[in-house]
């Protein structure tokens, strides 16, 4: 993990929008990649490869452990270990696992909570809020009441515009035919 290995992209990925980044190994005859040309891109070889102990770990060096719930957590090593949170995983029990692992002081790759935690109401405490009571008014009540006049900051008078001179004349052009002469409205 010391060195950088270069990004590997297929041949001519820059040149056309059809060919896209994603590796493929060059094929052709008169390839430079294959050829592995100066001021071509790199071609995949075994000497990139990391060592063998140090494959397949995130880029902190950790091993990444997949959890799908809170009991998962039991028995991980926070020193070698860090947790990944399954994508199905609900946001309640993505905030349990958090909490947990917090707790176990383990790192969570992708702790994304969307919402804050919300704590469980007991029934008792449910019962002892008072209601709010939400009262609408009647239609009757509704009509009666005028409404406010709002106060609108004043504006300014604009100049009549000449395009409204214009307007029936486009009405007017609209009904006429191929002809040129005004067809009669059907009623």
């Amino acid at each position: 993990m010391a060195y950088k290995r270069p990004h590997f992209v297929r041949e001519e990925s820059w040149r056309y929008k059809r060919v896209k980044e994603s590796w493929r190994s060059p094929r052709g005859k008169t390839s430079r990649v294959r050829r592995s040309k100066d001021g071509w891109p790199a071609v995949v070889k075994i000497g990139y490869a990391r060592p063998k102990d140090e494959r397949g770990r995130h880029p902190s060096g950790l091993v990444e452990v997949m959890v799908w719930r809170p009991q998962d957590l039991t028995g991980l090593d926070s020193k070698t270990q860090a947790v990944r949170i399954a994508h199905t995983v609900g946001e309640n029990k993505r905030i349990q696992i958090l909490d947990q692992a917090k707790k176990a002081s383990i790192r969570v790759l992708n702790p994304g909570v969307k919402k804050e935690a919300v704590p469980a109401v007991a029934p008792e405490a449910a019962e002892a809020a008072p209601e709010i009571e939400v009262v609408e008014p009647t239609v009757e009540e509704a009509v009666e009441k005028p409404a406010a006049p709002t106060e609108e900051p004043e504006k300014e008078t604009e100049t009549p515009k000449t395009e409204t001179a214009k307007e029936p004349a486009k009405k007017e052009r609209k009904r006429k035919g191929k002809s040129g002469k005004k067809k009669e409205d059907k009623k």
